[in-house]
């Protein structure tokens, strides 16, 4: 393996980290199915638009897959 390769597996695997602990910090749908059903106004659009918290971990959950999912794709390349 190369120092190339190694170093990818690296960024994976703390990608992978980040990815698990950014998942785990937020907050719950605790509404479930009937919330959606019933029209509640906590939806994941308005959470969002809110601000805050949520909106910044929500973010980052977005980016941090599409980084994973790159190194992923050139690991299986290389």
């Amino acid at each position: 393996m190369g120092v190339f390769e190694t170093i990818l597996v690296i960024l994976e695997a703390l990608c992978s980290l980040a990815l698990i602990v950014v998942v785990l910090l937020q907050s719950g749908k605790e509404a479930g199915l009937s919330g959606a059903l019933s029209g509640a106004s906590d939806s994941y659009l308005n959470k969002n638009k809110k601000g805050g918290l949520d909106q910044v971990l929500a973010s980052s959950t977005k980016w941090l897959a599409i980084v994973w999912v790159v190194l992923t794709l050139i690991l299986s390349l290389v």
